[in-house]
């Protein structure tokens, strides 16, 4: 296999565009930095740095598996894939969505302007259902190093290998391929108690039980119908509604949104996830709550306040 190569003008999009604060923010677990330092430090620029990933075939994007690397030359996106990648990188990195427009939407709120102007140009991604879901299955009381050193080591130990170039991808494992796995080989992969989990849902999945059958439901019983996998509560629920199924209202309560209306929101503060998810996504603009969960997510988690 060989590398087509190209450049997308970020000029051409629909408002500003940062690939390290996309691919680096807790959204996606499924990209590698090819300098070794994905996720290394908050404080490390991206800079010229690729980042590579193995996608599936998408339905209406790509009808085959591709690898994809891609990173950010000032104004311009620079890419090496085999194939086309465009489609791809417009689905997976929402480069479709109109950026501007998103920002207008969103209420007058100091620590979310402060947020904004922070990663001016950070995208939600939209990642392949299966992958996400296996991805926020792990991230539970997990730092997002370890969280994507886990996918990382998935890919390595149990997907296919695809040879481009002289070098060695690694794709995400199939359902079938995770499921056929013992809970023991996964907690060598360092997942622990979620070992079973992932095992559990891969079975699901492998069974038919797809992830992507939310899409089209409403939004609170899409979130319901994705706590029927094993290890999926409301909030990894809401993770995979937000960045991979296109729910953009969602708002995952994670640690530092629970902070953040604490120190900033306690009106939203309902008692229960459901009322209190409610009353932050009204909070938080409505339809693209979940842009500014992620916003804020990010920067909080850097330090922000």
């Amino acid at each position: 296999m060989e590398f087509e190569t190209g450049s997308l003008a970020c000029s051409d999009l629909d408002g500003p565009f940062d690939l390290q604060a996309t691919v680096e923010s807790g959204q996606s677990y499924l990209w590698d930095r090819a300098d070794g330092r994905m996720y290394d430090s908050m404080d490390v620029h991206g800079g010229e740095a690729w980042y590579e990933t193995v996608v599936p075939p998408i339905e209406d994007v790509s009808d085959e598996r591709m690898v994809v690397r891609v990173r950010q030359l000032d104004d311009r996106l620079e890419w090496e894939a085999t194939g086309d990648a465009v489609p791809v990188l417009t689905h997976l990195l929402r480069l479709d969505d109109d950026l501007d427009a998103i920002y207008e939407t969103t209420p007058d709120d100091p620590l979310l302007e402060r947020a904004y102007d922070a990663y001016e140009g950070m995208r939600l991604v939209r990642d392949p259902p299966f992958p996400c879901l296996v991805s926020f299955i792990c991230s539970a009381q997990m730092r997002v190093s370890r969280i994507h050193g886990m996918q990382m080591a998935l890919a390595e130990s149990y997907g296919d290998e695809l040879e481009v170039e002289g070098r060695t991808f690694d794709a995400f494992p199939s359902p079938d391929r995770l499921a056929d796995r013992t809970e023991a080989e996964l907690r060598e992969l360092g997942l622990g108690y979620r070992a079973p989990y992932v095992q559990r849902t891969a079975e699901m999945v492998a069974g038919g039980d797809d992830p992507a059958d939310a899409v089209g439901m409403e939004y609170e019983a899409a979130r319901e119908r994705l706590t029927r996998f094993v290890g999926v509560g409301d909030k990894v629920s809401d993770c995979v509604l937000l960045f991979s199924l296109g729910f953009l209202e969602a708002v995952p309560l994670d640690t530092w949104i629970q902070s953040a209306i604490a120190d900033h929101y306690p009106d939203c503060d309902r008692g229960s996830y459901r009322e209190t998810s409610r009353a932050i996504r009204r909070r938080l603009g409505g339809r693209y709550a979940g842009y500014a969960q992620t916003y804020l997510f990010h920067y909080l988690r850097g330090g922000g306040a």
